[in-house]
């Protein structure tokens, strides 16, 4: 499944072309500056390493009718293997061809003949009404108001008294079931001895009527077929279905080498309103995993029930950003440990058959959560994931399988691949992403999905993937057989609420879509997917039980306040702040984005004011004066800074509470980038940090500033924040690569401290001897 690729791309798009070239910081300068910490030699210029391409490694979209073409795209881009698509068919010949065949199953919409004969076994979900004002003694819900009823159906066959709920949202109170009625013919809730001007809302079970991926590509694609409709696991009658479906389709298939599920059972949270188009996406959602039956097994496994409320969150259905309450971590973990062991099962079906089995990170994906403790159970042969940025990359190649694999954007659907369209503009900012967080942790395959018949109209955009394919065989050649690249000495820990189970995974809607509250933190994740670094995901409760992780010398802390990416209450915590302030204050780096420890205690809001030198004005202290902000850029973080950074949506009021606090830039009489001491520590705080080369430049210094080690961000260094420079030990090799869509010219300071002079064109992955 692909979501919202147009908007998605667009701000990609934007976004790359709003990246100029800037020289303000000289290559002079920065030759300077890396001799005062090397004392190096001018280099000499290296040959280009080029590359042949090879086949393997690249999973191509077949249909039938396309046979010439695969046979030309097999010799252009090392097509290895062909896999289907949602509504296409492989033919005989090109299952002959010798390549790996992929075969897509999606195990719950398989059997459209057996879900509609067994409509008690459909999955449902928990949705929360519109908010209606009572303005007398009753009030009338229309519980399916502004959802698509296409999608979704009122669950009245299971006792509503119980499983449903009414809730007075003025009070935050039950309204007792005796108090309302429901009308299944016109779906309405009417609420008895209602209290004038108070809210109501309704919370009710839904069937699920149409699967929404396959509704998703139905609308998008304007398909005509019968709406699909999803079985829910949990049923037993159902579990035993997709068994026997499975090995029945093994046996109609003797040709597919590779299974793929997509995914497994439960579909992320995606909810459609009365016009069809999206009204909630929650990518990490487990909101279509409920049912009065897996209610009943929670209660019995983990000794008490969850309510309606549990689930529909007020309204905020428990999303990412939401610090999740143990009973959330109690369900999730319940459906972790159900999931695993269902697809276990069909994992060992498939090997049964001699067959490979492996995973879409995608659709239906709640419960097989790839950093969590019972994913590795599963026993899969790969993770397969849509590769919509570097921080989506690295969230697929970072997963502990044997083998991983890049589905590359676009997807050849027709809302790209039309008449005007531009796939290449599309693809071209993309790509750069997935690039740098390749360079750091290379996928073992990549390739794309959709429809071959559209994607061959746009002879630009074949050629286009050519080079792309060049480029990832390049780095193939030099990162087999598990050669790392070159890191630093040290590791960075991003701090959140949801530690190893989120990594690579904060601050998302839905996978790689922008928006406004989560680009100006996302940035920082982006940046960092690329940078010669060790990167961990720790939580609260990993600081509680085991303290700081070892060879760990910078913690990133980003977010609003009150969010998990923040941490919110945790701040709260003494043992939290004490074991952070020691930390720091023995030679720790702190960097904070936004409203980082931020949660109003003991009359302040960020509760580490004394570690990062700022502090938050809430309003409550606004007849205190506050320090003048005079900004200074002679600083190693400022050094690459052409004129001000981009903050995004920024943070407000935030001010100097330090006399060793360094302002470094002021945006809007609030301080926007600092630095300050504590002890032998150091910070650095940053309004905001969407991505660009700029930001990440001033990131990467932030790191090795903070961790006292600026000596060594010179180590294979480019002195253009466009160009980045990763080392390869194993090959003796470095490869240049140029983030711009123009020509750049870049000095590389190699390992030695010895300087090359490069000139790289648009995109260009330049290799050299070392």
């Amino acid at each position: 499944m692909v979501t919202i690729r147009t908007r998605d791309c667009t701000f990609f798009i934007l976004l790359s072309f709003a990246l100029k070239h800037s020289g303000i910081y000289s290559q002079q300068t920065y030759a300077t500056e890396a001799n005062s910490v090397h004392k190096g030699r001018t280099g000499t210029r290296s040959e280009h390493m080029g590359i042949k391409i090879t086949n393997r490694g690249f999973t191509l979209p077949a249909e039938t009718g396309m046979e010439d073409k695969i046979k030309e795209l097999v010799e252009l881009w090392g097509v290895d293997a062909v896999r289907d698509s949602d509504g296409t068919e492989l033919s005989q010949q090109i299952m002959d061809m010798g390549l790996t065949v992929y075969s897509t199953v999606c195990l719950v919409r398989q059997d459209n003949e057996w879900a509609k004969a067994n409509r008690d076994a459909l999955q449902q979900v928990y949705l929360m009404s519109e908010r209606h004002v009572a303005e007398g003694p009753t009030v009338a819900i229309p519980i399916m108001e502004r959802y698509f009823a296409e999608q979704l159906q009122p669950d009245d066959n299971h006792d509503i008294k119980k499983w449903w709920e009414v809730r007075d949202r003025t009070t935050g109170t039950v309204v007792p079931a005796l108090h309302w009625e429901y009308d299944a013919k016109t779906q309405v809730v009417t609420v008895h001895d209602a209290i004038p001007w108070h809210i109501y809302t309704c919370t009710f079970l839904a069937w699920q009527i149409w699967e929404p991926t396959s509704m998703y590509n139905h609308i998008t694609n304007h398909w005509t077929t019968e709406h699909k409709l999803p079985i829910d696991v949990r049923i037993p009658k159902a579990r035993a279905h997709m068994s026997r479906t499975l090995e029945d389709w093994l046996e109609k298939h003797p040709k597919t080498d590779v299974v793929r599920f997509t995914t497994f059972f439960y579909q992320f949270d995606l909810i459609y309103n009365e016009q069809g188009k999206e009204r909630r996406v929650d990518w990490f959602g487990y909101g279509n995993t409920v049912s009065p039956l897996a209610l009943e097994q929670f209660e019995h496994e983990y000794g008490y029930a969850l309510n309606p409320e549990d689930f529909v969150d007020a309204g905020m259905y428990n999303t990412p950003f939401r610090n999740p309450t143990q009973r959330w971590l109690d369900w999730m973990e319940f459906n972790q440990k159900f999931v695993s062991d269902a697809a276990r099962e069909l994992v060992e079906i498939v090997h049964k058959h001699g067959r490979k089995a492996i995973m879409f990170l995608g659709d239906h994906w709640a419960g097989t959560e790839p950093y969590g403790k019972y994913f590795p159970s599963i026993g899969l042969d790969a993770v397969v994931g849509a590769a919509g940025d570097g921080v989506t990359t690295r969230m697929i190649a970072d997963i502990p399988v044997p083998e991983t694999e890049a589905r590359m954007y676009p997807y050849f659907f027709p809302d790209i691949f039309h008449d005007g369209g531009d796939p290449v503009g599309e693809s071209t900012p993309i790509w750069m992403k997935v690039r740098r967080a390749m360079m750091r942790h290379p996928m073992h395959r990549i390739g794309y999905g959709g429809y071959l018949s559209l994607a061959c109209k746009f002879p630009e955009f074949i050629d286009h993937v050519t080079e792309i394919v060049g480029q990832f065989r390049a780095l193939a050649e030099h990162t087999e057989n598990g050669r790392k690249p070159g890191t630093a000495s040290f590791k960075v820990a991003v701090l959140n609420s949801w530690g190893r189970l989120r990594t690579w995974m904060t601050h998302q809607v839905a996978h790689s879509l922008w928006n406004q509250r989560c680009y100006s933190y996302l940035g920082v994740i982006e940046a960092l997917t690329g940078f010669p670094l060790d990167i961990e995901f720790i939580s609260f409760d990993d600081i509680l039980s085991d303290g700081i992780p070892e060879g760990v010398k910078v913690i990133i802390n980003a977010g609003d306040a009150g969010t998990s990416w923040c941490g919110g209450d945790h701040w709260k915590n003494p043992r939290i702040q004490t074991t952070l302030r020691e930390w720091v204050a023995k030679g720790g780096g702190f960097i904070g984005v936004g409203e980082p420890t931020a949660c109003e205690k003991e009359g302040i809001q960020f509760q580490l004011p004394e570690i990062l030198g700022v502090q938050q004005e809430k309003g409550f202290t606004a007849s205190m004066n506050k320090p003048a902000m005079v900004p200074e850029r002679n600083h190693f973080i400022c050094h690459d800074l052409a004129g001000t950074p981009d903050y995004g949506e920024g943070t407000t009021m935030v001010y100097p509470c330090c006399p060793s606090t360094q302002v470094h830039d002021v945006q809007n009489r609030s301080a926007s980038l600092t630095t300050n001491t504590f002890g032998a520590g150091r910070s650095v705080y940053i309004a905001g940090l969407p991505f660009n080369a700029q930001n990440a430049r001033l990131l990467l210094r932030a790191i090795f500033w903070t961790a006292r080690q600026e000596s060594e961000m010179f180590h294979w260094f480019s002195s253009n924040p466009e160009v980045e420079c990763h080392y390869f030990p194993s090959t003796e090799s470095f490869v240049a690569v140029n983030n711009a869509t123009v020509e750049c010219e870049t000095i590389i300071t190699t390992g030695d401290g010895s300087m090359r002079k490069l000139v790289l064109s648009p995109m260009e992955a330049q290799w050299h001897h070392a």
